[in-house]
């Protein structure tokens, strides 16, 4: 399967910076939290991560924010956390509402902790290995 087709046949797809400590952290809350374990993982700096920055004009190191890629769209910062909450328990996938916020609103908050998120929270030598129990969701 050439690559094009393969990344179009991706669907609920969360892309994450593999090396910070908050957003390792915000997949394991995702993992923890969600309803019918639909999303699939893997890092930005993964294999895979590379080829969808590249196919949708992405800059290969791209590490900004979290991405959210469904149904051939891939999504950034607060959008892309927003849909990720309508696959949540609870309360959490209420989260959804604040997508009727105007993007530079909630992407403004998005930012400031996305700037200064390895400082707060640290980094890792490495991206994070999944947890045996959904390790099939991690595809690299």
């Amino acid at each position: 399967m050439d690559q094009h087709r393969e990344i179009a046949e991706l669907d609920n797809l969360v892309l994450y910076d593999g090396v910070c400590k908050f957003c390792n952290s915000s997949v394991n809350f995702v993992l923890d939290h969600e309803k019918n374990d639909q999303l699939k993982f893997t890092p930005l700096q993964s294999e895979l991560g590379a080829r969808v920055l590249k196919e949708h004009n992405f800059p290969i190191d791209y590490t900004e924010s979290i991405l959210f890629l469904s149904k051939g769209k891939l999504e950034a910062k607060s959008t892309a956390a927003l849909k990720i909450s309508k696959f949540l328990k609870g309360p959490w996938s209420l989260g959804r509402v604040f997508l009727l916020v105007p993007r530079f609103i909630s992407d403004f908050f998005y930012e400031i902790i996305a700037k200064n998120r390895y400082k707060w929270f640290g980094m890792t030598d490495a991206c994070m290995l999944p947890p045996a129990n959904h390790k099939e969701r991690f595809l690299e």
